[in-house]
């Protein structure tokens, strides 16, 4: 990967100053305990506040340099949320925000507005988040015109090459965005994020609203910007055969809070929390006779309302597990942390290790017949996490196809 300092930094690293060498080992992003509340008034002449919509409630993730990272999760879960709490477009109710070693949770004014330069957001509507009265030129240039880079020459050029760089002809900067597909939208849009050389890009659900052909297109261009700038995503999604094909590490979310974190192979290989297993039954795979195995798992209830989650664990009014454990008492008073059950597999759940070797995670998920007996047989509680087993590849197809193996 090019880094910041060029294609030769991994060939003299002795030549780096301490200062440099530690910037680059450090993560890119680290956020600690991220929490976004809404509140909810109430009253016409003076207003009460009654309660707090609960978006992100305690939300911790690094993100290293030159990776992407997937965040999924169902609507309304507070992906989005997130990734704009993150570029400090909402300011945060708690936790911290660190980029590259500068905390800017509280940051403001000449100081945020300087750190805005290395990250930068792709929106999820090509046609909404372009202003219809602009150009394209117009549109890719204006952060450039807003934190003063270049005179108007210098930015016109690099107009016409950001506009090649993402696979428009240079000539199409004097059209407006109704004349343009959904597709070449979303590609200005690209544009318009790259314009100021970031380091960090937020892809806030970049292909949902584009035809599966052309989500393809995109998705290869991100992956090619990355490689050639060295980028870093976090590319927040639903569609889990996307942010398996394009993410390093994947990050499940439900109702405000991470509920597992490992790498994308782990992840469809091995699901430890039972959320995971329930959204990835539901992916199906390119195989007639896997598939007819496999039983999708239908998961109770609504969603509960972020302005009213249940106590202890978010997911215990509607989780499997802990119907077949006979509702243990500890799901609905105590809220698990998010805790390692192998190298790099994060996971909170307080009965996780029930869940490794279940039939769901073997049957419904990848049309295999259980190996093993399930880690836990009994509903008591675990006390210490157990030590994972050798992950064993499965002979037919795991998940949907790809352009490429899944990356690791």
């Amino acid at each position: 990967m090019t880094t910041p300092m060029g294609p030769s930094f991994a060939a003299v690293p002795a030549t780096l100053p301490p200062d440099a060498a530690a910037a680059q080992s450090r993560p890119l992003l680290e956020v600690s305990d991220l929490r976004m509340y809404f509140p909810i008034l109430r009253g016409i002449l003076v207003s009460r506040h009654v309660g707090d919509v609960k978006a992100v409630d305690g939300v911790s993730l690094t993100i290293k340099r030159g990776e992407t990272v997937g965040l999924v999760g169902e609507s309304g879960c507070g992906k989005s949320t997130v990734g704009r709490t993150i570029l400090r477009l909402y300011q945060p109710t708690g936790g911290r925000i660190v980029i590259d070693g500068l905390d800017i949770t509280t940051a403001h004014g000449a100081q945020l507005r300087s750190v805005r330069r290395r990250m930068q957001m792709i929106f999820q509507d090509p046609y909404a988040s372009l202003n219809p009265r602009m150009t394209a030129a117009g549109i890719v240039s204006e952060p450039m015109e807003i934190h003063n880079s270049g005179d108007a020459r210098a930015r016109r050029e690099r107009v016409r090459e950001l506009l090649a760089t993402v696979g428009l002809d240079p000539d199409y900067g004097d059209r407006f965005p109704h004349e343009f597909s959904g597709g070449q939208r979303q590609r200005i849009g690209v544009a318009r994020a790259l314009a100021l050389h970031p380091d960090l890009i937020v892809a806030d659900e970049p292909i949902s609203a584009l035809d599966v052909s052309i989500q393809a297109q995109i998705i290869n261009l991100l992956e090619n910007l990355q490689e050639e700038f060295g980028l870093t995503y976090l590319f927040i999604a639903h569609d889990l055969s996307v942010v398996r094909h394009i993410s390093d590490r994947i990050a499940v979310m439900y109702l405000g809070r991470l509920v597992e974190v490992t790498t994308a192979h782990d992840l469809y290989d091995r699901p430890l929390h039972p959320y995971t297993v329930a959204l990835l039954s539901a992916v199906p795979i390119p195989d007639p006779v896997i598939e007819n195995r496999r039983q999708r798992i239908i998961l109770t209830g609504d969603v509960p309302s972020p302005s009213n989650p249940p106590s202890g664990c978010h997911f215990h009014t509607r989780c499997w597990l802990r119907t077949r454990l006979g509702d243990p008492e500890r799901c609905a008073v105590e809220a698990p942390v998010l805790r390692d059950l192998a190298t790099g597999h994060a996971v909170a759940c307080h009965f996780a290790e029930s869940v490794d070797g279940s039939p769901e995670q073997t049957l419904q998920v990848k049309g295999e017949v259980a190996s093993r007996a399930p880690s836990r047989a009994s509903g008591a509680a675990a006390s210490e996490p157990a030590a994972a087993a050798p992950i064993v590849p499965p002979s037919g197809p795991q998940g949907p196809a790809s352009a490429r193996p899944p990356r690791n």
